[in-house]
């Protein structure tokens, strides 16, 4: 069974079931705290139902790691995990906001590095991102490439929400010095990246879940991005409930440096002057 089909199948189902309901009262309400520990919405609720009544209906041989359901047996004899956010950036989507997502993403295995499908769509109008290991990365059919803007109009997505002071300290020299951009949802983000709209992005509260990175991971990656963690490391982590990371993801080595010179760290490997971000 083609892994990326069926993602692509499960996010345009939840599409359908939940954009009369985004921007309602009917979004909200609280229904306990999911799995990843986020307080479950409507919305929420209804787009994962949406996702697992697929996989079932088409014995999709997975078990699937939810953001609010948690861990589902699809089958007896499961192939793979389905790592599912079907809603990535709930308050927006409660609120109406115009950046929300579904995240699903397809690993063989028990790691990040593991993931071999991945497709994120945005719920607002449709636009969906997609990528398989090996064979690029993709928005409506059309290739997408990472991409440098003008050097004058870098923009740099620095996801703030619930950022402790140190960290806020940590990256001030990063958000005071350029076009910075926090709009909800990493998953939707990282894929604008792709596309070559965004220069970098940054989350260094140690608080990003699987779910929300899983899809978007393999994206970029198709797409000629790097994604490190802290410590410029290539992103690597399990795919259990209690790993949080913290990343940087950038179109290019030459962004990278700068973004790690900003952070006080040395100029990376090769790269002895740091460019500006």
């Amino acid at each position: 069974m083609n892994e990326l089909k069926v993602l692509q199948d499960a996010a345009a189902l939840v599409h359908q079931n939940v954009k009369s309901l985004a921007g309602t009262e009917n979004a909200a309400g609280d229904f306990g705290r999911g799995a990843g520990g986020d307080i479950s919405k409507n919305i929420d609720i209804v787009a994962e139902k949406t996702v697992l009544d697929h996989l079932k209906s088409i014995k999709f041989p997975c078990t699937v790691l939810g953001e609010e359901c948690g861990r589902v047996e699809i089958s007896d004899n499961p192939q793979g995990y389905v790592i599912m956010d079907a809603i990535d950036g709930t308050t927006n989507a409660v609120r109406g906001f115009p950046f929300y997502s579904c995240s699903l993403a397809y690993a063989s295995g028990e790691t990040l590095s593991s993931v071999t499908a991945g497709v994120v769509m945005n719920l607002y109008n449709g636009e969906t991102y997609w990528a398989s290991k090996g064979g690029g990365a993709f928005l409506d059919g059309n290739r997408i490439r990472v991409g440098r803007g003008d050097p004058r109009y870098h923009i740099v997505g620095v996801q703030v929400s619930g950022i402790t002071m140190n960290t806020l300290k940590r990256i001030h020299p990063i958000v005071n010095n350029g076009y910075i951009r926090s709009m909800g949802s990493n998953a939707l983000e990282l894929s604008i990246l792709s596309r070559g709209l965004m220069d970098a992005f940054v989350d260094l509260r140690d608080k990003i879940r699987i779910q929300d990175l899983a899809a978007a991971y393999c994206i970029v990656r198709e797409a000629g991005g790097l994604i490190f963690d802290e410590n410029f490391k290539d992103l690597d982590g399990d795919l259990e409930y209690g790993t949080h990371f913290s990343f940087i993801a950038t179109a290019d080595m030459e962004m990278a440096n700068a973004i790690a010179v900003k952070l006080g760290m040395a100029p990376l490997a090769g790269f002895e002057h740091a460019s500006q971000p």
